[in-house]
């Protein structure tokens, strides 16, 4: 055996391992019994395949470790979740490479078919909305920002040019940063991503069974019967691709769908952005001194109105309810920058 595969024996023994004894400290936690069970099969397949990498190692004359440390994070994590359950660290297990936590997800509602064919697997988690909520919100957050922050200098009874000034300045500042955040956001669920599903890629390949045989556990987990589950697995991992892709959200509890590109959400973030900041901009710019600052109001409040509106579409209340909270949320965000902004004139006057 070369000193790769051995390195890749090592590697692959200490990951299994230690996921064996994540499983069994999981199992104690969940108090549902159904769920309990499956993180110790889980655990029990860990260890076979420790055992396999344990083979491996020994044939290459390399000694196997007799303790397998679970290291700090794990152990973080599981002290937290004795404490608040396994669901709410669900993002921290899934950094963790623990499988299953797709049982987590919230049941489907009454008269929903469950899935009965490989075929159907997987489309519940397609969203078509995601992206155009985003927006809406990226424009509610530029246009109540600037908003206050014009009003907080027009309070400080701020020259007009000063005013037009801070707008651009707090259009700039706040785009750049919700892009910047934007794309730190997305690369690193990318990179959580690629490193899980390449690690689910060579499990894959080396021992295809006993994903099957991982991927029927969670299956009966969820309810489905156990003939149902191993056809299920069984059909899947005979499709490579489509076998990756089920692991990562049925095991991995990730959803490939939900990561777009870094750049793309950093671009569409500064322009959701950057369109709702320049709306109480815009009567510095056309209109003259005189009626700037009343038509920034009344602007940006027609302006919130309407992207109150919008949200309902995603939250379901009715479009006239979303739009005045949306308006009273704002109003009362302008009034105290407005409110601060004299007060601190006052006093640096």
């Amino acid at each position: 055996m070369s000193s790769t595969d051995t390195n890749a024996a090592s590697e692959g023994y200490l990951e299994e391992a230690r996921s064996a004894r994540l499983y069994r400290a999981l199992a104690q936690i969940e108090t549902d019994a159904r769920i309990s069970r499956m993180y110790r099969e889980l655990g029990a397949a860990a260890e076979q395949q420790a055992g396999f990498w344990a083979g491996r190692l020994r044939e290459a004359g390399r000694p196997v470790p007799a303790e397998v440390p679970l290291g700090f994070r794990a152990r973080a994590a599981l002290a937290l979740a004795r404490r608040l359950g396994v669901r709410p660290l669900r993002p921290a297990f899934a950094a963790l490479k623990v499988r299953g936590l797709s049982v987590y997800s919230a049941p489907p509602p009454a008269g929903h078919p469950r899935p009965t064919d490989v075929e159907q697997i997987g489309k519940r988690h397609h969203t078509g909305s995601g992206n155009l909520r985003a927006a809406v919100f990226g424009v509610n957050d530029g246009l109540v920002s600037n908003a206050s922050l014009i009003l907080g200098m027009a309070g400080a009874a701020a020259e007009p040019r000063t005013l037009l000034l801070a707008g651009v300045a707090g259009l700039l500042a706040g785009a750049f940063s919700m892009a910047a955040g934007e794309y730190v956001s997305v690369r690193s669920q990318r990179e959580v991503f690629e490193y899980q599903i390449g690690l689910e890629r060579e499990e894959l390949e080396e021992y295809p069974q006993a994903e099957a045989d991982e991927l029927a556990l969670i299956y009966e987990a969820k309810g489905f019967p156990p003939d149902d589950a191993r056809r299920m697995a069984q059909t899947l991992i005979a499709d490579p691709e489509r076998a990756l892709d089920t692991l990562a959200r049925e095991e991995l509890g990730l959803n490939p769908d939900e990561l777009g590109s870094p750049w793309g959400a950093a671009i569409s973030s500064f322009l959701a952005f950057a369109a709702g900041a320049v709306i109480p901009l815009l009567p510095w710019l056309l209109l003259g001194e005189a009626i700037a600052l009343g038509a920034s109001i009344g602007l940006a409040a027609a302006s919130l109105f309407a992207v109150g509106a919008a949200l309902s579409f995603f939250t379901g209340r009715g479009a006239l309810l979303s739009g005045l909270r949306m308006l009273a949320i704002g109003a009362a965000a302008g009034a105290a920058t407005y409110g601060i902004g004299a007060l601190v004139g006052v006093s640096v006057g």
